[in-house]
């Protein structure tokens, strides 16, 4: 058996959808945090891998639960100073859930303000054809 995993999906922007998190994760974690990103397999009930479940997790400001709902809406953003300070658009998590969708999986956030934030990607491993344009 091969080592690793391995999923149908179009690069680029399953790259897009890892920066956009990673970036998220080091621009909300104070100096001493973490960020941390691990991939593993979800199998179905006869053990054969379905999909892959990747989460990126920080030991940021995480986010009130309030606002959890609505963070995947283009142009939300939890604090508009900060994100304003730091360059945020609100764009960026509405396209990380559009990218995730467009390969039929999915996304939520687990958050508890003032130690961090987890978010959960699944995506399935082999694709329904599908055009990403």
């Amino acid at each position: 058996m091969a080592s690793g995993l391995f999923i149908e999906a179009d690069e680029d922007r399953m790259r897009q959808i890892i920066v956009n998190l990673l970036s998220n994760g080091v621009a909300y974690t104070p100096e001493g945090g973490s960020v941390r990103i691990e991939a593993y397999p979800v199998e179905d009930p006869a053990g054969d891998p379905e999909k892959v479940r990747i989460t990126i997790a920080d030991t940021g400001m995480g986010i009130p639960k309030k606002d959890l709902p609505r963070i995947f809406e283009r142009f939300y953003r939890v604090d508009k100073a900060r994100s304003r300070s730091s360059g945020g658009t609100g764009l960026g998590l509405s396209i990380v859930k559009h990218l995730t969708e467009l390969h039929h999986g999915s996304i939520r956030v687990e958050s508890e303000l003032g130690a961090g934030s987890v978010f959960i990607i699944e995506l399935p491993v082999i694709q329904e054809i599908t055009d990403y344009s």
